[in-house]
């Protein structure tokens, strides 16, 4: 499976230049899957009462961007659902099927603790074959929740991550792959966003061993994908059976 991450520099606050900005960037590039950053369509926001889509204009865009370019599509976007604000990652398939995950880990250093609701379930979606774990940005800091129980192949990343803790980010995006035997996709915003934070390109992604896959070319970062590759490195390393049992308690 091919999936090509856009490197966005995300226009602040403005959905429809952001949708116009995605459709140039990938006119030329063909994937099963493209990967958008997280609140593609308006930047890391806090102002959820503004930018949430109110009339599902984010996930109308990755519908008919999906059924257009013949793949799956998969960002996150400010969403209000019964009265509480999401950060929600859609998986849109180009059949129109949708799957999403609701940021489960939300970012009380900014304050997103205080406007937006953490998700409730932990969302694996089955894709060409793979299955595939959902996560998001600050959802990298917290190894129990994306633990591999032999229920995903890749784990896809979304983030807003800045150049302050780029570090971090590089180097746990490794470490969830190593530790999971997965392949990791990690896809970074980058640019300036309307709080001046700077977000450096630091898109990657990862084989089960650590070992980088990815490709750059301008804004796009694309990997390859064989299934067939990771069940013979885990059938080798059977690290995962030796792994420690537990269960999730959602509060």
């Amino acid at each position: 499976m091919k999936i090509v991450g856009l490197n966005q520099d995300i226009v602040w606050k403005n959905k429809l230049e952001n949708f116009q900005l995605i459709e140039k960037e990938l006119q030329n590039e063909k994937a099963d899957l493209f990967l958008l950053p997280e609140m593609f369509s308006t930047g890391f926001c806090m102002d959820a009462a503004e930018v949430s889509d109110k009339n599902q204009e984010s996930l109308e865009f990755l519908k008919k961007i999906s059924i257009e370019k013949n793949a799956a599509f998969c960002g996150s976007v400010s969403v209000e659902d019964n009265g509480c604000f999401y950060n929600r990652m859609y998986f849109v398939q180009p059949d129109s099927k949708v799957d999403f995950y609701d940021k489960r880990h939300l970012f009380s250093f900014s304050g997103e603790d205080k406007v937006y609701t953490p998700g409730k379930e932990r969302v694996v979606v089955n894709y060409k074959g793979f299955r595939i774990l959902l996560q998001v940005c600050y959802d990298l800091r917290f190894p129990v929740f994306a633990r591999n129980n032999e229920d995903y192949d890749i784990v896809l990343y979304v983030a807003n991550w800045p150049e302050k803790r780029v570090g971090a980010w590089e180097h746990l995006l490794k470490a969830r792959a190593i530790e999971n035997l997965s392949f990791v996709f990690g896809l970074n915003r980058i640019g300036i966003d309307g709080n001046s934070l700077f977000y450096p390109e630091s898109s990657h992604c990862f084989f089960a061993d650590g070992t980088e896959i990815s490709q750059k070319k301008g804004n796009i970062v694309s990997a390859e994908l064989n299934l067939d590759e990771l069940k013979d490195f885990r059938k080798h390393f059977q690290f995962l059976n030796d792994r420690d049992d537990f269960s999730i308690v959602m509060k």
